[in-house]
């Protein structure tokens, strides 16, 4: 049989209940193997009791002094019950000078302090009882998140200046570096916020023209990891150029925002538009294609594009491409059968094959026989022009897009010679 004896209003600062008859702190902390919080409970005496329901401080110091405890216990252990007992009688009922004792010789969760409201630098100058003047049942998590956030700044050497920190409130990374940035100027402090567009300014102005493509070797979604890179490389080197006194992590913070913005405009475009920029449609006054292509995987799964049908080429292939693409799917075909020749795309080597017929097969005649040129490529950007170039004019218009060789055992030398640069 369980009772709750005493609760507060934050429903996870520790109960008091009574089991079976006997006073227990009930604590929930942590979580199982199937990620479901665990409970943890240990007994407590009737005087333990009256500090607990008069005195929030000592309350919240014996939780966040029992925490490391149940950590310890990890997933499935036993919480270490004489450990946590014999905390109770030295941080519930000693001089507030023996408490700060206490607490610079064991572990503790400094967080839970600072989330309901200890004073951070009575804290750093172990004070503890001193901290907890201001302590509240309701947490503030953000306080406790940002106090974090800091003490790894510190302990990596950074230094954050009032714009430095402004930047990174701006777009959302001042508590999680890798979040996604976004544009909140309602989180800066007004008087900085004109120095802050000041900065977004210039990296405006370095990415103006650049684009960040899509990737459909990993999925539809994706996007081109060079231009990401030549992009932040550009404002990365606008901005400190401009702002010098800026930290590091303000200014990747403007260069990821930069990024994102431009990758999140690339995944929201037709596929047309995509290709469209990567060169897919002749110049003017070009001809259009006008036979058929075919296009396969490793997997032996096929696509037909028609000329007559509503979208280009590259973007029905590309879509494939992103549709079908896999770490055990690596290789694509495109074949203009009217023609005899093909291009084969190396995903997993960045290289690529072009096949031509040199001679047609019989029936119960001679096989046909192919020539099989092998070039190397340049990331998705080069693989763009590739195919877009064939898509035009065939393996003729791929010419200048070499070099090329047919002997393997060279190309391969080659190929090994590049990995490794």
């Amino acid at each position: 049989m369980r009772d709750i004896v005493f609760t507060r209003q934050s429903g996870w600062i520790p109960n008091v209940i009574r089991e079976d008859g006997e006073l227990k702190l009930m604590l929930g902390a942590g979580a199982d193997a199937n990620h479901e919080p665990r409970t943890f409970t240990f007994a407590i005496r009737e005087a333990h009791l009256g500090v607990i329901q008069e005195d929030l401080a000592r309350h919240l110091l014996l939780w966040s002094a029992v925490l490391p405890l149940c950590d310890a216990a990890g997933t499935r252990g036993r919480l270490d019950e004489n450990a946590a007992i014999t905390l109770l009688d030295p941080v519930l009922l000693a001089t507030p000078a023996d408490v700060d004792a206490l607490f610079r010789r064991i572990p503790w969760d400094r967080r839970r302090l600072i989330a309901h409201g200890a004073d951070i630098n009575l804290l750093e100058r172990g004070q503890v009882c001193a901290a907890m003047h201001a302590a509240t049942e309701t947490p503030n998590e953000k306080r406790a998140q940002e106090y974090r956030a800091n003490r790894r700044r510190t302990e990596r050497g950074a230094a954050l200046r009032p714009l430095d920190t402004a930047l990174l409130k701006y777009t959302g990374q001042y508590l999680h570096g890798a979040t996604v940035p976004g544009r909140m100027p309602d989180a800066v402090d007004p008087a900085l916020l004109p120095e802050v567009i000041r900065v977004i300014a210039t990296a405006e102005q370095a990415a103006a023209g650049m684009r960040i493509g899509r990737d459909p070797r990993r999925g539809r979604r994706a996007t081109d990891k060079q231009d990401w890179e030549r992009m932040a490389t550009a404002v990365d080197a606008a901005v400190r150029r401009a702002h010098p006194e800026l930290v590091d992590e303000a200014v990747r913070t403007v260069g990821f925002l930069m990024c994102s913005e431009a990758a999140d405009r690339s995944r929201s475009s037709p596929l047309e538009d995509d290709a469209e920029t990567a060169g897919d449609h002749a110049p003017s006054g070009g001809a259009a294609r006008r036979r058929p292509l075919s296009f396969t995987d490793g997997k032996g799964v096929g696509k037909k594009w028609l000329p007559d049908g509503p979208r280009t080429a590259t973007a029905e292939f590309w879509e494939f491409v992103g549709d079908r693409s896999a770490v055990d799917n690596e290789v694509f075909t495109i074949e203009d059968e009217a023609m005899g020749e093909g291009i084969q795309l190396h995903f997993y080597a960045d290289s690529i094959a072009r096949v031509t017929t040199v001679r047609e097969g019989a029936v119960d005649g001679p096989d046909p026989e192919y020539r099989v040129e092998y070039s190397l490529v340049d990331g998705i950007g080069g693989y763009r022009n590739l195919v877009s170039a064939f898509v035009r004019g065939g393996c003729a218009a791929l010419g200048h897009h070499g070099p090329w060789l047919s002997d393997v055992t060279e190309f391969e030398r080659v190929r090994r010679r590049r990995d490794t640069e």
